[in-house]
């Protein structure tokens, strides 16, 4: 089952965050700090409150196993751009125990459906670098490379 998240869901998110914060710092020492999590508690009320950062969790077994951080996108202001609307995966994550059993797929799938319906022309996302497996499961979703974000490091 995939819904919104509810503040009851913070606790598990918080754990599930810190599994892909593990992730993203073995490939990036350089600018993650193991054993913190991108969000705080406080951070993630704030977030679940606000209509504009929708967060989907996928539940089994009772319990939370996946989530998809999720935020609307509009360029305001900026006359050299056409119109448009994209819903942002800002982080998608599945338990490392339940990984590669279609989870992810699901959860994917939901997200791609709420991004119609809230009327957005795109769905889009950034993956790190050296994250292979994050990166062929994308693929594997449709994704294509639009942007290549670019380091030289000093």
């Amino acid at each position: 089952m995939i819904r919104k998240a509810e503040k009851k869901d913070i606790s598990r998110l918080l754990d599930l965050l810190s599994q892909v914060l593990e992730i993203h710092a073995e490939i990036r020492p350089d600018i993650f700090v193991p054993g913190t999590t991108k969000y705080a508690g406080d951070d993630l009320e704030r977030i679940l409150e606000n209509e504009k950062t929708p967060v989907f969790v996928a539940e089994e077994d009772g319990e939370v196993a996946g989530y998809a951080f999720c935020a609307i996108r509009e360029p305001s202001g900026n006359a050299n751009l056409v119109p448009h609307r994209t819903l942002f995966v800002d982080d998608l994550c599945v338990d490392e125990k339940k990984r590669g059993s279609g989870i992810g797929e699901s959860l994917f799938r939901f997200v791609k459906e709420e991004a119609k319906k809230l009327g957005c022309d795109v769905v889009a996302l950034a993956v790190w670098e050296g994250n292979g497996p994050a990166r062929r499961f994308y693929d594997r979703m449709g994704m294509t490379p639009r942007e290549t974000f670019m380091e030289l490091f000093l």
